[in-house]
């Protein structure tokens, strides 16, 4: 078992990578963005995208502490809801302003359709700052909380129609055991959508990424955050990550079909994606 590139125990892999995420709460998405130039959003966005929710989706987003994943989901259900609203009205030309105004009514006090995002993390500090991040932001509908552990999921089976897990993955303890929760509590026909950073196909590339990602990363951790250790560890975590087709078949192996990946910018990230048939 490893933390970073130190040897431990499985347990005290699980209690530093908390105190990790405990210290690194507040100034979180500062560092993502920092760490990325901001490319971390885009990823983000292609994830939602490749998901394509519809209204009345019920999401699960794990280890989505500070809320990116879920804000995005709701954002994009909002959207989808708006223009399913107005193919509908302008169908129905003959309606009065009346029935219009209405119509509108009912759907603003029902803009998700239905749809829901429960976020699920181990850690109280990143789930208190996604809270803080919402109510600041204005998302509450269609959102909740739990504070639950990937490996052991508090939730019933066949329950969400999306298991999303975002640069998150890589930090469980046993993933394998996370891949078998993410299974059972899918519904049939429910997909597994997972984003983390992965492996460099490119010699040249691979050696300027570990260049940046050793000499520069720590540094932005320490300056930005006070906190050179957390970000050497994260940065170390991604390099011990199983490389893509490792990871494909770990999550064929816990039942997954049809189970494919997506480089995005030459590897530094991936998209596995997967479905319980």
């Amino acid at each position: 078992m490893h933390f970073g590139f130190q040897s431990v125990t499985e347990e005290e892999r699980r209690e530093k990578i908390y105190q990790v995420f405990e210290s690194v709460a507040k100034k979180y998405d500062v560092m993502n963005d920092s760490m990325t130039l901001g490319i971390h959003r885009v990823w983000k966005d292609i994830l939602v995208h490749k998901m394509n929710p519809c209204p009345g989706t019920l999401l699960l987003d794990v280890a989505g502490g500070t809320g990116d994943i879920a804000f995005r989901f709701i954002n994009y259900v909002r959207s989808v809801r708006q223009r399913q609203l107005q193919r509908k009205l302008k169908h129905h030309q003959n309606l009065s302003w009346q029935e219009i105004f209405e119509n509108y009514q009912k759907d603003k006090f029902n803009s998700l359709g239905n749809s829901q995002v429960v976020v699920c993390d181990i850690n109280r500090e990143m789930l208190k700052v996604g809270k803080q991040k919402a109510q600041h932001l204005g998302y509450s509908e269609g959102l909740s909380w739990v504070l639950g552990n990937a490996e052991e999921l508090p939730f019933d089976d066949d329950m969400f129609d999306v298991y999303t897990i975002a640069f998150g993955i890589r930090n469980v303890t046993r993933i394998d055991l996370a891949l078998q929760e993410a299974y059972r509590v899918l519904k049939p026909g429910g997909r597994f959508l997972c984003l983390e950073f992965s492996h460099v196909s490119n010699p040249l590339l691979s050696r300027l990424y570990d260049l940046y990602s050793f000499q520069v990363i720590p540094v932005l951790g320490e300056v930005i955050a006070g906190d050179w250790k957390s970000y050497q560890y994260l940065v170390e975590s991604i390099r011990r990550f199983p490389p893509q087709e490792e990871l494909k078949a770990m999550i064929e192996d816990a039942g997954f079909f049809k189970v494919d990946y997506e480089n995005l910018n030459f590897g530094i990230v991936a998209i596995h994606s997967g479905f319980k048939l």
